[in-house]
């Protein structure tokens, strides 16, 4: 583990939209889980969170912006990376490498390292079936990303279900469980 406290550190990052109204108790369930977390957001997803109820919870700033390169950092170094809810332009901007934000270049920087990412995305179906989102999906997993997706959504059917409140929070704690497990060993 990397960081200095007993507990592996999680960087949940948020692009918001439905759910990101659900972080805060995702992170109340991570944090019950053993990890130590800390929220980064897009710009715009975190205009979605409560960011003081997230900085609350955790003890630490929200970011959503790159610092200057003489200011400290003020989050402690992550063991370990979950984006969710995941949009269609960060999933398909992190395939291609792009690092446009602070997020971005927060899981582009794990993906070239070889840490654990964990990506759930939740587009809507249109979004779901261009060409590019399961090109993406498929080029990340090729580098050690792990998805949870709605079963539904890859290959995506024609009987229309998009973004919904069936996001698969559940799905996420188990996968985030097992990372947990092998960075405690």
């Amino acid at each position: 583990m990397s960081s200095s406290s007993a507990r592996p550190v999680l960087y949940v990052i948020a692009c918001g939209g439905f759910p990101s109204e659900a972080i805060p108790d995702q992170v109340r369930r991570a944090q019950g889980d053993g990890w130590e977390v800390c929220v980064i957001g897009t710009p715009k997803g975190s205009e979605f969170l409560d960011v003081r109820l997230l900085a609350d919870l955790t003890g630490y700033p929200v970011r959503d912006n790159y610092k200057r390169p003489e200011d400290p950092d003020v989050l402690p170094p992550a063991d370990a990376f979950l984006c969710a809810p995941a949009t269609f332009n960060t999933v398909n901007l992190m395939a291609a490498g792009a690092s446009t934000t602070l997020a971005l270049g927060i899981l582009n920087e794990a993906v070239g390292g070889g840490m654990p990412v964990i990506v759930a995305p939740w587009p809507n179906r249109a979004l779901a079936n261009h060409p590019a989102f399961p090109a993406s999906v498929q080029t990340l997993r090729d580098v050690g990303v792990r998805f949870v997706l709605d079963p539904d959504l890859l290959p995506v059917p024609n009987s229309g279900r998009p973004g919904s409140a069936r996001f698969p929070w559940d799905q996420v704690h188990k996968e985030l469980a097992g990372v947990h497990a092998r960075l405690t060993d």
